[in-house]
């Protein structure tokens, strides 16, 4: 059975490495599927969730705040702006984060600010998109 070498690192460091069936990213044009021989890719991501189908069938979940997604036949490198493996979500957080988000937004003076504040609240709410499909898969 083929597979495809996974990396996916943040600023904070390495978040996974390890071999993989099939990878799904949230690229710019839309979810992308990546299996093993994929042809050379290179996108920007978008907030959102990276899925990673391991050899054993299983899948993990990653949240990437957006980044680069880069495919080599034999390895798919995802260098995230911000990462979060599904163990460390936590609701309670993101829904924070997307609140204070809000705030910025309603609050936010001048075309930097306002776009500034946009881009956060894309990320936190797609974080908080992310913890709540963990919780219920059928969302």
């Amino acid at each position: 059975m083929a597979s495809i070498h996974v990396d996916i690192v943040s600023a904070e460091g390495q978040i996974h490495t390890g071999e993989a069936l099939m990878v799904f990213a949230p690229a710019e044009m839309g979810e992308v599927g990546i299996a093993p021989r994929h042809t050379p890719l290179l996108t920007r991501l978008v907030p959102g969730a990276v899925r990673v189908q391991l050899l054993d069938g299983t899948e993990q979940s990653f949240f990437v705040g957006g980044g680069i997604l880069e495919v080599q036949p034999h390895l798919v490198t995802v260098l995230a702006d911000s990462a979060l493996r599904a163990k460390d979500a936590d609701e309670a957080a993101a829904l924070a984060a997307k609140q204070s988000a809000e705030e910025k937004l309603a609050g936010a003076k001048g075309e930097m600010d306002l776009a500034k504040a946009q881009s956060e609240l894309i990320e936190a709410a797609a974080r908080l998109q992310f913890v709540q499909k963990l919780k219920n898969p059928s969302r």
